[in-house]
This record gives structure tokens, C-alpha cells and sequence, in this order.
């Protein structure tokens, strides 16, 4: 019985099935985290949801920045863009199941038992664990409610990026999402700035990344995250993982199998266009 997280997929469907190959991954006896983007970019989103969706109590998985963005075209709110490669899935006979599943999970998992915490973006400073469970536990509620086309049609925008236990209704839940799906740099007092998205040794002073900043969260635990292509994995505290490598970009496919912390990796069947 292992455990296995996997990097942002963005519809890279055949690198994801040769990755859980290359690792022997059994739904029936393993468990497979994901780190959310499952969708857009690359080819086969349709393939990627269906497959996911699939392996039942064997998944965990949290919804990232362009699966939102998907529920929101969906819903005839967002636009379709070209370059998301999205009209394979918007046009397949299954796609209503499809999105009813997608809206319907988590934006952040916790497991106690192994002290592992994962967001596609990460966990702001400015949060505790409990602050982080309740704010997801809101945002999750309304993305499974039939209010779900309001929050998406309020969810763009990058303020407010502070956060205060007295923020409410939709400014809260825009604060709580973009801290869970699109964050990257802080300033030194947690704020969250929407804007840079520079490789770290090149972000503007006074900016850090959220991961650089003191954490409020328990002792022990470790955070999983995606989202940050640029990092390529690299350059966060031992107890941070970053699993996004750009596959849809021509980059890998990571994998960490958390048991002995080995990397398995898959690279881009095919360049980007």
C-alpha cells in the first residue's frame, strides 16, 4: 500500500497513465493525490477526467485555478479560450456528470494520520490549519450548491489579499480561493500579491513566496503543492514539495511516492504550441 501525488496533469493524459505504469500504481490497495490543474493546456482533459474520476475512494485530490476556470465556462461565465483545449470535453455526451463530479471536491485535503497538507497554490501564512479547513469547507460548499454560477461569476479578481477572520460573503470566498488556487508571493505581512509570477531569485523585493514565510501551521506537517511550474520542483524548506513541472509546457510529470520519498518522472509526449 503506497502513496503517490502527482504534479499538475493539465489534460496530459498518456503521460499520467505511463507515470502510474512506471510506479505499478493499484487502485485496489494505493492511494493517488493530486495536486489539482487537471484540466486545460494540454490535449486530453476529457481522457484525464474520466480516468480520475474513475478510481473512486483511491483518489484525492484538490481543484486547482484552471479547473475552476472550467466550471466557470461551463457555466457560460468564463470565456473559452482556444489555447485551454477545452471543446473535446465541453462537447463530450458525459460532460454534465463530468462537471457535477468536478465541482464537488475539495480545494484542500489533510491527512493526520501521515501529517501531510495539500492545496494546489499552498497554505497562506496568515492561516492556521483551522483557519485553512474552515475557509476551504466554505468555498467547497458553495461550488456544490446550486449558487455555484454566482460564486464563480465573483471568484476573478485579486482583492481583497489580506486576510481577516471579519471578511464575509463573496469577498471571502474570492480572498480563500485565490490563497488556495493562484497564490505564489507574499509580502512580509502574509498579504498575498496577485500579480508577480517571476522565478523567485527574480521577484521585486520585498516579495517572498508564501512558502518562505513564517508558518502558522502545526509542527510536522508537510504541504503539498502544484501550481508553480516555474519552480520546477525545486528551491522550498524540506518540508514543502512542490510537484508541478510543466508537463504541458514540455516539462516532466513528477510523481513523489510519500513512503520513501523517491521521485518518479515522465516526460511531455509533445512540445507545447
Amino acid at each position: 500500500m503506497a502513496t503517490y501525488l502527482i504534479g499538475d496533469i493539465h489534460g496530459c493524459y498518456h503521460e499520467l497513465r505511463y507515470l502510474l505504469d512506471k510506479v505499478s500504481f493499484d487502485p485496489t490497495q494505493d492511494t493517488l493525490w493530486l495536486t489539482g490543474d487537471l484540466v486545460a493546456r494540454g490535449p486530453d482533459s476529457l481522457e484525464v477526467l474520466r480516468f480520475v474520476k474513475s478510481l473512486g475512494s483511491s483518489l484525492k485530490l484538490v481543484l486547482g485555478n484552471h479547473d475552476l476556470h472550467l466550471l466557470g465556462v461551463f457555466a457560460k461565465i468564463s470565456r473559452n479560450k482556444p489555447r485551454d483545449k477545452l471543446n473535446e470535453l465541453l462537447n463530450a455526451p458525459d460532460v454534465d456528470e463530468l462537471i457535477n463530479w468536478l465541482r464537488r471536491q475539495p480545494v484542500l485535503q489533510v491527512d493526520e494520520e501521515k501529517k501531510i497538507i495539500m492545496a494546489h497554490a499552498g497554505i497562506t501564512p496568515q492561516w492556521d490549519l483551522e483557519t485553512a479547513k474552515m475557509c476551504a469547507r466554505e468555498v467547497e460548499a458553495i461550488l456544490s450548491s446550486d449558487s455555484y454560477p454566482l460564486f464563480i461569476n465573483s471568484m476573478y479578481g485579486d482583492l481583497p489579499n489580506n486576510w481577516s477572520p471579519e471578511l464575509t460573503g463573496l469577498a471571502r470566498l474570492r480572498f480563500s480561493t485565490n490563497a488556495f488556487t493562484r497564490m505564489r508571493y507574499c509580502f512580509p505581512n502574509g498579504q498575498l500579491d496577485m500579480i508577480c509570477k517571476d522565478k523567485p531569485l527574480e521577484a521585486p523585493a520585498p516579495l517572498k513566496p508564501w512558502f518562505d514565510l513564517p508558518s502558522q501551521l502545526p509542527e510536522g506537517y508537510s504541504i503539498i503543492f502544484g501550481h508553480w511550474a516555474s519552480l520546477e520542483g525545486k528551491g522550498t524548506p524540506n518540508n514543502v514539495y512542490a510537484l508541478d513541472t510543466g508537463c504541458c509546457w514540455g516539462g516532466n510529470l513528477t510523481c513523489l511516492r510519500w513512503e520513501d520519498k523517491q521521485y518518479f518522472t515522465q516526460a511531455s509526449l509533445s512540445a507545447p504550441k
